[in-house]
């Protein structure tokens, strides 16, 4: 029914006025995440401005959206209540550094490891998280400052307006395409909200409640240019132990979640981003937003989701939509204001039904046990948690079912040659999980005076294998038993400190292959 991607051609009509909408959508997120991290909202809508633009140039993925974000905003909340707002700046700044040397060792192609249940998982979950966000939406403050739902006919106003907004988003494509489906939304419900003076909460509004209420009547979002500035730390080796720790995380998560937003975009545009680019985009955006006064963001799937659903498909699309956020801050803001958050929500839940795979409904019971564990696990993971550890737990997880899985492949067919000698035929890698299995495969003690391992359908993989070799011909050794190893790659022999004498060379038919370990370092 929500079918909120279609097939566009790259335009710079389409892309200024995707980017329009998505200016749009920027303001309310960049101010609630910047009250998330314990900073004032201009912080975070210059950080929406400077990753927008920066990344939109610099990054590897045309059409994708990065600016403020609230995983981001949850590692430097506990930063800036401890030790303040400038040690929030050198932490981004050395974030930043640390995603450039990302970009630069090329580790963007690691998010290839990724596995489709995580990205599954990934895309459920931030969906779910995306909603919940909005749920604050319908929250106020009563006079005595405390936050209570909505009620009458604010609330009843509120679900109309954003109803109204998510029927046109969904019909007017139907009729249109000149203009994209989700600004039309927001110009119309701002325009029915204004003529008729509705009771709808607006933007101000929502800003007016996150400030103290000393400042509520003074509160706007109008504001100047970001200016240089280093910041105010002491240079020393104890402020880079309080904030490399604090930066590895906003490194990490902020190049987990972009480059992630990147691969969900390249399967919907049938293109592909350049990973390292995109961390050496990241980076440099960060790091400048540490210098211009502002918070560290990433790739905003919600944002970009609607980018690419209105049409943006080139850099053009970012860049407007940066340069207009600083449009409305410098010289609009009032017009910015105004727009009920109805609409801008109503945008937000569409981007949900979009972005929720559900697919994985009908598929869950269709695809292996584990895989639905990890799909199931990483949504869990991500609304409890975040996104990096989320994935991180995904990733290891699924790691450990399929080494699991590939350990209990490993068997044995035996016979006996015209010499009398037992041959064991090895099928299946030998690696640390499957090291136990094989060791059960041998009866040394039952086995006649000369046993050969036949090793050419099968691989030592990591140091525990070349352990495993090593043990079982101790084993042999002891028994007074002649042992033979045929097929392994010289890089094997050359560990086996024990079974090592027991290969048989052949150059021709020998393996050639590396081993997972640090002996040969």
């Amino acid at each position: 029914m929500f079918d909120l991607i279609r097939a566009h051609r790259a335009s710079a009509k389409d892309d200024i006025l995707s980017g329009i909408t998505v200016a749009l959508a920027l303001v309310p997120e960049a101010v609630a995440f910047a009250f998330v991290a314990g900073v004032e909202p201009m912080v975070g809508l210059y950080a929406a401005f400077m990753m927008g633009l920066l990344t939109a140039v610099f990054g590897g993925r045309p059409g994708m959206i990065s600016g403020a974000t609230g995983a981001m905003a949850v590692v430097l909340v506990s930063l800036v209540a401890e030790h303040g707002i400038q040690y929030m700046f050198a932490a981004v700044i050395l974030a930043g550094i640390i995603q450039m040397l990302a970009g630069i060792f090329r580790l963007g192609k690691f998010i290839r490891l990724v596995p489709h249940p995580v990205m599954l998982g990934f895309v459920n979950g931030l969906a779910i998280v995306i909603f919940l966000a909005q749920l604050g939406q319908f929250m106020v403050k009563d006079p005595h400052g405390m936050w209570v739902w909505m009620e009458g006919s604010t609330l009843y106003t509120m679900i109309a307006l954003l109803l109204l907004t998510m029927a046109i988003i969904h019909y007017l494509p139907k009729l249109t395409t000149a203009i994209p489906s989700s600004l039309a939304a927001i110009l119309v419900v701002t325009g029915i909200a204004i003529f008729f003076q509705l009771d709808a909460r607006n933007v101000i509004d929502f800003v007016r409640d996150m400030v103290p209420a000393e400042q509520a009547a003074t509160a706007s979002l109008k504001g100047t240019l970001p200016t240089f500035a280093i910041p105010q730390v002491p240079f020393t080796l104890q402020t880079l132990w309080i904030i490399l720790p604090y930066s590895f995380i906003l490194a990490a998560v902020g190049l987990i979640e972009s480059l992630l937003t990147m691969t969900l975009i390249d399967e919907v545009t049938n293109t592909r981003g350049r990973g390292n680019q995109e961390c050496l985009g990241q980076g440099l955006a960060n790091t400048v937003n540490g210098f211009f006064g502002a918070m560290g963001g990433c790739a905003m799937i919600g944002q970009s989701m609607i980018n690419i659903n209105s049409g943006g498909r080139t850099r053009l699309s970012g860049i407007t939509a940066a340069l207009l956020l600083l449009f409305f801050i410098l010289f609009a803001s009032p017009l910015i204001e105004m727009i009920p958050l109805a609409a801008l929500v109503g945008v937000m839940f569409m981007v949900v039904l979009g972005t929720f795979e559900w697919s994985s409904f009908r598929i869950i019971r269709k695809i292996p046990k584990s895989d639905a564990i990890v799909l199931v696990l990483v949504s869990g993971v991500t609304v409890a948690t975040d996104l990096a550890m989320a994935v991180v737990v995904g990733v290891i997880v699924s790691a450990l079912v399929f080494a699991w899985k590939h350990a209990q492949t490993i068997h044995a067919k035996t016979s006996i040659d015209e010499n009398g000698s037992k041959i064991y035929e090895i099928n299946g890698p030998i690696f640390f999980g499957s090291v136990a299995n094989f060791k059960e495969l041998f009866t040394p003690e039952e086995d006649p005076a000369d046993v050969i391992v036949e090793l050419q359908y099968s691989r030592i993989a990591d140091h525990s294998g070349v352990e495993a070799l090593d043990g079982l011909a101790d084993k042999y050794i002891a028994l007074g038993k002649q042992l033979h190893i045929r097929h392994v790659s010289p890089e094997c022999r050359t560990l086996l400190r024990k079974a090592g004498d027991l290969c048989e060379v052949n150059m021709l038919e020998d393996p050639i292959y590396h081993v997972a370990t640090d002996a040969l370092e």
